[in-house]
């Protein structure tokens, strides 16, 4: 096992505190648009940064991608880069349920709102479990209309050495809606992130 691989133990405690940190951000999504949402159990995945373009591909193929990117900066070293994936075919119902008009910079806007919603939600939810907190920067967006996308999906993922792969499934009762969701995270913070969970895996 290499050091920035996570024992069977330290990715069940993961698992956990991801599954009650992501079971906030479904219930502050359903209440954002006010039906009910169903969450399945997240898979989490350790890889390797480089294959980051390849799984948006093998996900979304020639459909139309938004990707949004929020930064997140811990108290104990714990930091990366959170990154959530939108499939752009059912926006516009979201779009006019939330009163947004429908047209490109509204929709810009109200992708850049959800993914604010969900991520700094579970991210908060998962700092407190491991008794941090986090800050965050000012959230930017990528479109895969932009013929750029793949290189600059690229570049992101050349920022950092390991992809923790958190893929989410948001499935909307009223309407047709989902997102993946990956946080992405330098090795030092791997690390840091492997002590927590051994903090906590001590108390037991």
């Amino acid at each position: 096992m290499t050091p920035l691989q996570f024992t069977e133990e330290q990715r069940d405690c993961l698992q956990e505190l991801v599954n009650v940190a992501m079971g906030l951000a479904s219930d502050k999504l359903a209440r954002y648009l006010d039906t009910l949402v169903h969450l399945q159990v997240p898979a989490i995945e350790l890889v390797d940064t480089l294959q980051l373009p390849q799984h948006v591909n093998q996900r979304y193929g020639e459909q139309s991608t938004t990707l949004v990117s929020l930064g997140f900066f811990g108290d104990q070293g714990l930091r990366g880069e959170a990154i959530m994936l939108y499939q752009l075919e059912n926006v516009g119902v979201i779009a006019q349920l939330l009163g947004y008009s429908d047209d490109d910079s509204s929709e810009a806007e109200m992708l850049t709102d959800i993914s604010s919603v969900l991520t700094t939600t579970s991210l908060n939810g998962l700092a407190e479990q491991l008794e941090n907190s986090f800050s965050y920067a000012a959230p930017r967006i990528l479109s895969s209309r932009d013929q750029h996308f793949s290189r600059k999906l690229t570049e992101t993922a050349s920022q950092w050495q390991l992809a923790l792969m958190v893929d989410i499934r948001y499935q909307l009762t009223d309407y047709s809606f989902n997102c993946d969701m990956m946080m992405l995270i330098p090795g030092e913070a791997v690390l840091r992130l492997r002590q927590m969970l051994d903090k906590i895996l001590a108390g037991f």
